[in-house]
């Protein structure tokens, strides 16, 4: 499953849907597809992220799975995931505009 974020202030960010919706529960959200955030919740949304990221930012998540021969120990850390959907929430709490998410 992909996830796709959507704002007016921002380009589109499409996620894998594990990745998706382990960000969106450190925004503070039920991990659910499809959701939304309304503008006015969007800067504590931000905020919450960048606390989860702080904390546990380091965590190397898996790669995806494919027939390649790289090392299943490769991955990539939570924090570097969360930095496009971090950049989108920091656009859209600028704007005052709403965030979306869905398949």
């Amino acid at each position: 499953m992909l996830v796709t974020f959507r704002t007016p202030a921002y380009a589109d960010i499409t996620m894998f849907g594990d990745v998706a919706l382990a960000l969106i529960e450190s925004m503070g959200h039920s991990p659910s597809v499809p959701g939304a955030l309304a503008a006015e919740d969007v800067p504590e949304a931000l905020q919450r992220l960048r606390q989860a990221v702080e904390a546990k930012g380091g965590v190397v998540l898996p790669t995806v799975p494919d027939d390649d021969s790289r090392s299943r120990e490769e991955g990539v850390s939570l924090a570097h995931r969360a930095l496009p959907l971090m950049k989108l929430l920091e656009a859209a709490a600028e704007a005052e505009a709403y965030v979306m998410w869905d398949r």
